[in-house]
């Protein structure tokens, strides 16, 4: 767990919690502390981010108890839009690692928070620029095929860290990718057969 934050750490943009006021659509609600319980995970269950979890309960701690309530504030990124982004990385991230799988959910979700891309999943998803999709599965249809439970898991995990890090935009495999331009990027991390840069 320790090494994927760092890898995420790597990935994710410094953004603030506020532009992904992305159809909300859930009420708060509140959970209980179990034993064994921490905030990354009920973060991930609930795909909020852990910097939102911790702003709604007044926390700067990590520190949970037994019997504890927090509140869960509600989902940022709508149902819809988090199974569109998982057939995306369920696409795009077939037989890479995990951690491939989360990168490939937190490229999306950083474009998102960059004023130089669409600022809904959709949008992003979707883009098109000179003729060309952003993402060979729009293209080839392979969106349309339902996510795998891995790939929902790991967009819920990408949404959770959120707003941490300092991340890619762009995610490319140097071995098939014909971009010359995108070799060009600042390479942040390579996971699997995937490098992910800036």
């Amino acid at each position: 767990m320790k090494k994927m934050k760092k890898t995420l750490a790597v990935l994710t943009a410094a953004v603030s919690l506020s532009v992904f006021s992305m159809g909300a659509t859930a009420e708060a609600a509140t959970y209980q502390v179990k034993t064994g319980d921490t905030l990354w995970g009920i973060a991930s269950k609930y795909a909020v981010p852990v910097n939102q979890l911790k702003k709604a309960n007044n926390r700067t701690s990590n520190l949970l108890y037994p019997g504890q309530k927090l509140t869960i504030p509600a989902a940022t990124v709508s149902a819809a839009d988090q199974d569109l982004l998982a057939r995306l990385v369920h696409a795009e991230a077939k037989g890479e690692p995990y951690a491939g799988k989360v990168a490939v959910a937190t490229v999306v979700l950083n474009r998102v928070a960059s004023s130089e891309f669409p600022n809904t999943i959709k949008g992003v998803i979707y883009q098109k620029s000179n003729g060309y999709y952003a993402f060979t599965p729009v293209k080839n249809g392979a969106i349309n095929k339902a996510a795998d439970a891995e790939s929902k898991k790991a967009v819920k995990e990408a949404l959770a860290f959120r707003g941490q890090g300092n991340g890619s935009l762009f995610f490319f495999n140097p071995k098939t990718a014909i971009s010359k331009w995108v070799f060009s990027r600042e390479v942040t991390v390579t996971i699997g057969n995937h490098r992910f840069a800036k």
